[in-house]
């Protein structure tokens, strides 16, 4: 595939500035693999250094700097990027056929164009939508809802009276609705107690490879429509995911936590359970979070303390062997003191 630049501008209803009437575009890359016929972009710290890139032309913001070659001038670069990736390498099509070696219940209702594909099991009562892709290998059990242009790779599987919302990609690995972590000690015994609830996603969600979402005890671990979980991030049961949130890799999220809308949680940061998390915050990376939390914070650090503060102790920390190597050596002229007396 090649575009003329003007065409990739009108695609993007961005601005054209240095035009080179003679340069073809043939694909997209990043900033450092990008050669003289394709199209990379730039955003802050990475825009200082774009100039010293070898792409044919780039996608900036606006107010980024000005280069000596075509740049496609947009207001979100990153999103820009994106919708060429998918212009120049779309994904590869499937097949919307069922195939003979999948297992498809008989009272399963399967929507307009869906692919099933071999050894895909989907249980009886269960529904899928239009233009769904259920890959190999993949579990849909009883009762369970699928909406309407979803991806689910191989290996998932969506347990039991389990409810996934339209435009969801479930990512090779995940389980949503496995029970959840509950047991009752009798006499040193510890005793399941049925998970008797289900786990609903929303609209526009992506579970990350190897990701597990619990299905409550009772009721519904509910995630809001546009969240993104990446791999290996774990939702207890009875948790309450608001809309367009982020979950970086390896995150733990225990029962009965309330997230609100648009927090993004760092790798490996966690919370306790039985907590309320707000709107628009920003945990770090490794924090845990042991009380409720706010509106608009920053957090970082174990307990959980604004970044600006943790920034104040990790300096203060640093300094903590020569700060000894002082005190040594001010105990050894004390000491010397003393036995000249």
């Amino acid at each position: 595939m090649e575009k003329t630049l003007q065409e990739l501008a009108d695609f993007l209803h961005g601005t054209l500035e240095n035009e080179d009437p003679a340069l073809r575009i043939t694909g997209v890359n990043g900033l450092v693999e990008a050669g003289p016929t394709e199209i990379s972009f730039a955003i802050p710290p990475y825009v200082e250094f774009c100039h010293k890139s070898r792409a044919g032309a780039m996608i900036l913001a606006p107010e980024d700097r000005k280069l000596d070659r075509p740049v496609i001038r947009v207001s979100n670069p990153k999103q820009a990027f994106a919708e060429l990736l998918e212009l120049f390498r779309p994904r590869e099509e499937v097949a919307r056929v069922i195939s003979p070696l999948a297992y498809v219940a008989e009272d399963a209702r399967i929507g307009k164009n869906v692919a099933i594909q071999p050894f895909a099991v989907v249980e009886a009562g269960a529904e899928i939508g239009d233009n769904t892709v259920i890959y190999a290998h993949a579990y849909i059990g009883r009762h369970v809802k699928v909406g309407s242009d979803c991806v689910v790779y191989p290996n998932v599987t969506v347990r039991e009276n389990c409810i996934v919302g339209n435009r969801n990609i479930l990512q090779s690995g995940c389980v949503i609705g496995g029970d959840g972590f509950g047991f009752v000690t009798n006499n040193g015994k510890h005793n399941k107690v049925q998970q008797t609830g289900n786990v609903v996603l929303g609209d526009d969600v992506e579970i990350g490879c190897n990701s597990c979402i619990d299905r409550a005890t009772v009721g519904s671990t509910i995630v809001g429509n546009g969240t993104k979980l990446d791999n290996l991030v774990h939702l207890g049961h009875n948790d309450v995911v608001g809309e367009n949130n982020l979950f970086v890799a390896m995150v733990g999220i225990p029962g009965s936590v309330t997230i609100g809308n648009n927090n993004t949680f760092g790798g490996q940061s966690a919370t306790v359970g039985h907590i309320t998390v707000g709107n628009n915050n920003t945990i770090a990376a490794r924090c845990g979070v042991i009380g409720n939390v706010g509106d608009n914070q920053i957090l970082a650090g174990f307990p959980q303390m604004s970044h600006v503060e943790w920034l104040r102790q990790q300096s203060k920390l640093r300094k903590i062997g020569e700060l000894m190597k002082t005190v040594k050596a001010l105990q050894k002229e004390i000491g010397d003191m003393k036995k000249e007396k």
